[in-house]
Formats: structure tokens, C-alpha cells, sequence
């Protein structure tokens, strides 16, 4: 999760700052990940791996959310992004999670309730009159990233998955820059906030990922993603000079209890796993 809230923080510093443009951040992004994830799994291996796993809406669904994300963080303030992401995939992973059998106890529940209401605490001030179009894409982002995580229970391998979901996004997003070359907007600061972004804390980030997903139950996973908007925001003030008040404070205490609640809370066996 902290990997995840570093994404925010990079994205918004090189974003914000207008370091580089969002097609070049999300295409510096999924190519250092890329390359990153050839040289730890081995490149032989590494090319390997869109044979062996053959799940090319996985590595459209990170597209997706990566390039959504990317556009979407252009317009929105920190708080409303991480609200609209987050409540996005919520809504998303539960949904499939209900769908296909899962259910939860009535205090994982509550604990839900608890996580999402420190949400809304936390970005309440960003609440009015949301930009439309940036809104529409991080809601985007957001339902990718939900079905991206659901899909990645059934990997067999979360190092060979990851690196064949980002050798299959990385053209495309090549493609997404071409396209929009007259926005092209380079500096060394941002092309190397991008690298960090897609080598460390979305390539090996998202490896670990893949891997904690085999022993979460869907709503486990979406539950404890609730902890991102909490980290990104002290991250934020750690790093980006914000203010820490009353607000980071509780809502911060909300989400993390209520998740540490939804969690604890004895999970009855699923009639039917989410399949990938």
C-alpha cells in the first residue's frame, strides 16, 4: 500500500509541477517497469512470460489505469483524486466480489463503512464542483485497477505475470505519447519521477501485489487498498511541505481502524473464488 500511495505523490509532484506531460509520465512509466521486471525476472524468462500467461486484459487493464490516472491527476486536487480512485475500486472489487459468491460478515461491514466515511473526512474540502472530464477518468482508473486486482488472483507466477502485464502495456502507451506528441513535455526531473514511479513503486510494487492477492479473499483486497488514500496524504505532507491537521489526523484513524476492523472480523468460506 505504501507503494501504491507513492505512485500519488510521484504522479502529482511531476504532474503538478508540469515536469512532464501525462502521456510521457505514463509511457516513461510502464517502459522503466518494464525493463526493471526483464532484469529481475531474467530476460529469458521475462520474454517468456506473455506466453506463459497469455492474459492480455490484465495488461490492458493496467494500461488503462496508468494512463487514466495519469490524465485524471491533471485537473483534480490530491483529495478528490484519491477519493474518486478509491471509491471506484471499492465499488468495483466488491461488486465482482458479491457477484461471484464472496460474502461479508455484518462487522466487516461496519469497518467499511467506518474506512469509507474517513474518506470522505479526508477529501471533503475537494467535494465541490468536480471537474467533470478529470472525474470521469479517475473513476476510470479506478474500476481498471479494481478488475486489474481481481484478475490477479489466478496468477501463477506474480514476478512473470507483472512483467508480462507491462511488456504488453508499454506499446501502447508508446502509441498514446505518438498520438499526442503536440503535448510532448520533457524535463529531467519528470522523466526521472516517472522512472522511479514504474521501476520501484509500480514494476516491483505491483509484483508484491500480485503476490499478496493469492492469500486475500476480493473484498479482503479492496478492503485493505483503503489504506492508500490515509498513507498518500501524510506522504504528501511529509514531502510536499502540506499541512498535517485535525482532519489527516482522524481520518486517517477512521480508515485504518475500520479496515483493522473489516479485517478481524471472521470471514465466512466464499460459495465460489473470484475467478481471473
Amino acid at each position: 500500500m505504501t507503494a501504491f500511495a507513492a505512485n500519488s505523490i510521484l504522479c502529482r509532484l511531476a504532474l503538478r509541477s508540469g515536469a512532464i506531460d501525462p502521456a510521457s509520465f505514463t509511457t516513461a512509466r510502464m517502459l522503466s517497469g518494464a525493463a526493471l521486471l526483464l532484469v529481475v525476472a531474467g530476460v529469458r524468462h521475462a520474454w517468456l512470460a506473455p506466453r506463459l500467461e497469455r492474459r492480455g486484459l490484465n495488461a490492458a487493464m493496467l494500461f488503462v489505469y496508468a494512463a487514466a490516472f495519469s490524465f485524471a491527476y491533471v485537473g483534480l486536487s490530491a483529495g478528490l483524486g484519491a477519493l474518486v480512485l478509491f471509491g471506484s475500486v471499492q465499488v468495483t472489487m466488491m461488486a465482482m466480489a458479491l457477484f461471484s459468491g464472496e460474502r461479508l460478515p455484518a462487522w466487516s461491514w461496519v469497518g467499511f463503512v467506518v474506512s469509507i466515511a474517513g474518506l470522505l473526512v479526508l477529501t471533503s474540502p475537494g467535494l465541490s464542483a468536480p471537474p467533470l472530464w478529470e472525474t470521469g477518468l479517475m473513476a476510470m482508473a479506478g474500476a481498471a485497477w479494481g478488475v486489474y486486482s481481481i484478475l490477479g488472483r489466478g496468477n501463477t507466477s506474480a514476478l512473470l505475470s507483472t512483467a508480462s502485464n507491462f511488456q504488453f502495456a508499454a506499446p501502447v502507451a508508446v502509441v498514446v505519447s505518438l498520438l499526442a506528441w503536440r503535448e510532448l513535455h520533457l524535463t529531467t526531473i519528470g522523466v526521472l519521477l516517472a522512472v522511479i514511479s514504474g521501476a520501484v513503486t509500480s514494476g516491483l510494487g505491483y509484483v508484491i501485489w500480485y503476490a499478496a492477492l493469492r492469500g486475500l479473499s476480493a473484498t479482503s483486497a479492496a478492503l485493505v487498498q483503503l489504506t492508500v488514500p490515509a498513507i498518500a496524504a501524510l506522504g504528501g505532507a511529509l514531502l510536499l511541505t502540506e499541512s498535517i491537521g485535525w482532519r489527516l489526523l482522524a481520518s486517517g484513524a477512521m480508515i485504518l481502524g475500520g479496515v483493522a476492523l473489516a479485517l478481524a472480523a471472521k470471514q465466512p468460506r466464499s460459495a465460489t473464488r473470484a475467478q481471473a
